[in-house]
């Protein structure tokens, strides 16, 4: 019986993964720089409203992940590191499945005041750029260049299950690198979180 359900439900789980956008790969440039979003403020930015000298700092992420409320201490530390080496940070909210509840504007407020964030927190419509970033789960980071190029994409740590036992910070090495013009020795990490809830 359970041979059955499996084979039957296959052609669904096959259909949702293919339905998953692809990554952007490394060396990209950024997507729709110039496109608008609205912030909890009300006020719209681009991504090239906030880039800095040094580049920007894009991370997808929400409220009430889990994941994202372990990395809390982390990402707070990450962030601020980047806007002190003139690099630009945005969060970006692309739960549209959960925009009248737990990602509502109102909670988003909240959340961002509560966590004195210091930076723009936008609302991603539609998930319109989690789909052309290829964006899947909370948090998740992209790291572009002062030429807007993708130069590190995943994790802010080595340990996001359990950031305070982490050896490496990976978002931190990268930005300094980067800055440093350098490569970015490892580029790519594992980010693990929440699935963005997109709408079906």
């Amino acid at each position: 019986m359970k041979r059955i359900f499996f084979l039957l439900a296959l052609p669904a789980l096959l259909m949702a993964s293919t339905l998953l956008p692809d990554e952007l790969p490394i060396g990209s440039v950024i997507p729709s720089p110039d496109v608008k979003m609205e912030d909890i403020g009300g006020k719209k930015y681009s991504f090239n409203d906030v880039k800095k000298k040094n580049g920007l700092l894009v991370i997808f992420s929400c409220n009430t992940c889990p994941w994202v409320i372990k990395n809390e201490s982390v990402a707070d530390a990450a962030y601020n590191y980047a806007l002190s080496k003139n690099v630009g940070v945005i969060i970006v909210n692309s739960n549209e499945a959960q925009r009248e509840g737990d990602d509502s504007k109102e909670r988003m407020q909240e959340y961002a005041k509560k966590l004195k964030f210091n930076w723009p927190y936008v609302i991603d419509e539609n998930a319109a750029m989690a789909n052309q970033f290829g964006a899947k789960v909370t948090p998740e980071c992209y790291l572009f260049d002062k030429n807007m190029k993708l130069v590190y994409h995943g994790a802010i740590t080595d340990n996001p299950k359990t950031p305070e036992e982490s050896s490496r910070d990976h978002l931190k090495v990268a930005i300094d690198e980067m800055v440093g013009g350098k490569t970015v020795t490892m580029n790519k990490s594992k980010a693990m979180g929440c699935t963005i809830k997109r709408k079906s």
